[in-house]
């Protein structure tokens, strides 16, 4: 079992910068591909990014690309997602989410783990 805790999220004004992370505990992620998705008020849940076991290869949502970037540190057991440039559209609460294998899913009904999530408001 693993257990994964999002931080970070918080309130910026448009055109800011936040970093949420993503905290597992109970074993490893290691060999895990990682996702963070989205849900914003009345909307489904939604690929943002995700990154494979060794953080050799990254995806990106056509939303976010060239304004998030989602990286791990494996020895750490966290996955981070840094976003630049934020618009209110961007306004949702985060999860973040685990896969055993090498395969990054873009779907959320493949994901094994989800955290509680966290929310990102961005005014304009």
């Amino acid at each position: 079992q693993v257990q994964l805790v999002e931080s970070g999220g918080g309130l910026v004004q448009a055109g800011g910068s936040l970093k949420v992370s993503c905290a597992a505990s109970g074993r490893t992620i290691s060999r895990d591909a990682m996702g963070w998705f989205r849900q914003a008020p009345g909307k489904e849940r939604v690929f943002v990014a995700g990154i494979t076991w060794n953080g050799g290869r990254t995806y990106y949502a056509d939303a976010v690309k060239g304004r998030f970037t989602i990286s791990r540190d494996n020895a750490k057991n966290t996955v981070y997602l840094q976003m630049n440039s934020l618009k209110s559209e961007d306004t949702a609460v985060y999860y973040c989410a685990a896969k055993s294998g090498v395969v990054v899913p873009l779907k959320a009904r493949d994901y094994d783990y989800w955290g509680q999530g966290t929310q990102v408001t961005v005014s304009s």
